[in-house]
């Protein structure tokens, strides 16, 4: 499995010691419709730690705090972790607005006064929401996702829950919001990452339909999706709170459902997190008494220690590298403050996936508080959103020559950098656009080498990646019809709030160095072989909001040519990205 160089950038940060979290999902009601019960809890969670070919499966998350059946009684999830001793990311279904909210606050104080430290040592964390925001996206209106809410709605949300906890036992306890990874590098939701504690994030690789998504990039697609928002959140830790791949279901584009494929998933995915990231796994039993279709249950229709497939892990370690940003958390948070939404009814379930296209609404996802496994239909609180929709980081990489329509063109400052070819030299007179609103040229492959580990062969990435020992190399094929034209070497830089699929994290001055390589680079490409320096166009001080023409050049038709960005006192981690506003190096065509 090759990770995303994101995961070496991240390298330098340290993480917290604390325990990390590992577990299942669990809704309120079966497909059915019936609640589930104390008993019935407690054979789930005593069902999850002994499943054969595994350990560790000791904490739950929950996506209401409400018993189904019940207007704001607490769930009886609560005393079946009390018994079982496993732990509780708590949720709390915010989709149905302030009355909704009422309940299950009362039911999460009536909790904390009920059982007592008994109930709060076993808080690993809260949730309010779960896909409210994917859920109000144009990817979840059009699939009919439910209900969501809106970023100060949410963010009111938290500030009620931290109010509500203030003085109790779990007043030390992190409070956040979960959604899917689109969700979290969209920045008109930054107000809720900034006050959030943590970010749980939802991405399922077999619901991002709208690119190449067999079992064969599931591993790549996640590990995009989890580095793009560890890159959004900041220094805020990241937990993956809903992941998986369907044994049973319709095929999503290249994604087929089965147990040979979910096994691999597991493999590639779940054994290289469990136990280094906070991790809740979709799901341990979605299909009793019916199968929801897709269905993700580890186990079938019958609750049993014998998984559907293998579970046992294979040699495959995440590097401590990946794990910034990944485990336990820093101090809280302040909590900015809202206006509250409008109420409806309903509890959340934690039902099938919804498979609507490219939505990414987790198989939780749907929208009512209640149920655990209730068809996709069901719009629950588990039911947040399949990451089908979400433009996934791999997706994003298309056809090097695109000609993009003017509604592309950037909207920020381009700046000429007038010391590299004297072509370039005056004004931008002789450059192409600094913008995507003609022909342009995308990097068929970006290659990160490493100065501090020579011989390391990363592969290649969705991200450019640039630090103190990191570089990386773009390669572009520049089709025999750009003969006799003029092309431009531009990198496009917009505001983080002008990003619609993509994210960045930048520290530092700003100044990068762009140069020429003399050969191109290929997936086997690393420090120690990498092509050499053609020329060096210099360093230039990199600063969002603008767009900067590097060198304009005689287009190399028919040819193959390499570019390498390096630091000058700047790191920077972002995802390649021709979606408004486009985002990293390309070569446009006049």
């Amino acid at each position: 499995m090759r990770l995303s160089p994101f995961l070496a950038l991240v390298a330098s940060l340290s993480t917290s010691c604390a325990q990390v979290y590992q577990g299942f999902n669990y809704g309120s009601t079966y497909t059915d419709g019936s609640a589930i019960t104390q008993s019935d809890y407690q054979d789930q969670f005593t069902t999850a730690q002994t499943l054969v070919g595994t350990s560790g499966f000791t904490s739950a998350r929950l996506y209401t705090m409400i018993q189904a059946g019940t207007t704001n009684s607490p769930t009886d999830a609560i005393p079946a972790a009390i018994a079982t001793k496993t732990t509780l990311l708590l949720g709390l279904f915010v989709s149905g607005g302030q009355s909704a909210v009422n309940d299950e606050i009362a039911a999460l104080t009536a909790a904390l006064s009920t059982y007592g430290t008994a109930f709060t040592d076993l808080i690993t964390a809260i949730s309010v929401g779960s896909e409210d925001l994917y859920r109000i996206s144009p990817t979840g209106i059009e699939n009919m996702s439910g209900a969501g809410a809106e970023p100060a709605a949410v963010v009111d949300y938290i500030s009620q829950v931290r109010s509500a906890i203030s003085g109790t036992g779990a007043s030390s306890k992190l409070v956040g919001h979960v959604d899917t990874y689109t969700a979290w590098i969209n920045g008109s939701n930054d107000a809720v990452i900034d006050a959030s504690d943590f970010i749980g994030m939802d991405a399922y690789p077999y619901f991002q339909n709208t690119e190449a998504n067999s079992i064969d990039v599931g591993d790549a697609l996640f590990f995009e999706a989890y580095n793009l928002t560890v890159a959004a959140a900041g220094s805020k830790p990241v937990w993956i709170t809903e992941t998986g791949w369907p044994v049973s279901g319709p095929v999503e584009n290249q994604a087929i459902a089965s147990t040979a494929n979910a096994q691999t998933y597991w493999d590639q995915v779940g054994c290289s997190i469990f136990g280094k990231i906070n991790t809740y796994w979709y799901t341990l039993q979605d299909a009793y008494p019916t199968t929801p279709s897709p269905s993700f249950g580890v186990v079938g229709t019958t609750l049993s220690t014998t998984p559907l497939y293998n579970l046992t892990c294979p040699a495959v370690p995440l590097p401590a590298s990946s794990l910034a940003s990944s485990g336990t958390a820093p101090p809280p948070a302040t909590i900015a403050t809202g206006t509250p939404s409008a109420s409806i009814a309903q509890q959340p379930s934690a039902s099938g996936p919804n498979s609507a296209s490219s939505a990414q609404a987790s198989p939780a996802s749907q929208a009512s508080p209640a149920s655990k496994a209730s068809p996709a239909s069901q719009a629950s609180p588990a039911s947040q959103a399949s990451p089908a929709s979400q433009a996934s980081p791999a997706a994003q990489v298309s056809p090097a020559a695109k000609a993009s329509p003017a509604s592309q063109a950037s909207t920020f400052a381009t700046v000429t950098k007038t010391s590299v070819l004297p072509s370039a030299s005056a004004a931008s007179e002789s450059s192409c656009p600094a913008n995507l609103s003609g022909t342009y040229e995308f990097p068929h492959l970006i290659v990160p080498i490493d100065s501090s580990e020579p011989n390391e062969v990363a592969g290649t990435s969705y991200n450019g990646t640039i630090s103190s020992t990191i570089s990386s190399i773009y390669n572009f094929d520049i089709p025999a019809s750009d003969a006799g034209k003029t092309c431009s070497l531009v990198f496009l830089f917009p505001e983080l709030s002008q990003l619609e699929t993509s994210s960045y994290a930048l520290s530092g001055s700003g100044g990068i160095d762009f140069a020429s390589l003399s050969g191109t680079a290929s997936e086997q490409t690393s420090y120690s072989n990498a092509p050499a320096m053609e020329q060096d166009y210099g360093a230039v001080d990199v600063q969002p909001g603008n767009s900067y023409v590097i060198a304009t050049f005689t287009c190399p038709a028919g040819e193959s040519v390499s570019y390498e960005l390096s630091s000058a006192g700047t790191s920077l981690n972002y995802f390649q990205d021709f979606n408004p506003s486009a985002l990293g190096l390309y070569i446009t065509v006049c």
